[in-house]
């Protein structure tokens, strides 16, 4: 059975940080791309980051570069969302989503999704 289960969202203060992680299993963490999403009230889901299965490439949407990076321990078949300075308008849900093969930005591209996990960012 396949699973995706995060953890790590809570309420932050403006300029804070957290970081997420999403445990993987079921399937071969290490040849899948991991991305991560977010949707906020009233929006479709969007994306925010993804890495490449070997972990040599990553990817950023602009308005989290130099803020949040994604990382991934193989060995752990986890994914890592490393948010900081967040901003009020960062919060939303986030879900971490896997790929076979390469990454993609589109979330109907992703085969895998976890049940996400609530960011709240207050001013």
């Amino acid at each position: 059975q396949v699973q995706l289960v995060e953890s790590g969202g809570g309420l932050v203060q403006a300029g804070g940080s957290l970081r997420l992680s999403c445990a993987a299993s079921g399937f071969t963490f290490s040849t899948y791309a991991m991305g991560w999403f977010r949707q906020a009230p009233g929006k479709e889901r969007e994306f925010v980051t993804a890495i490449t299965w070997g972990g040599t490439n990553t990817y950023y949407a602009d308005s989290v570069k130099g803020r949040f990076t994604i990382s991934r321990d193989n060995a752990k078949n986890t994914v890592y969302l490393q948010m900081n300075s967040l901003k009020p308008e960062d919060t939303a849900v986030y879900y971490c989503a896997a790929r076979r093969g390469v990454v993609a930005h589109m979330a109907s591209a992703y085969d895998y999704w976890g049940q996400g996990t609530q960011v709240t960012v207050s001013s």
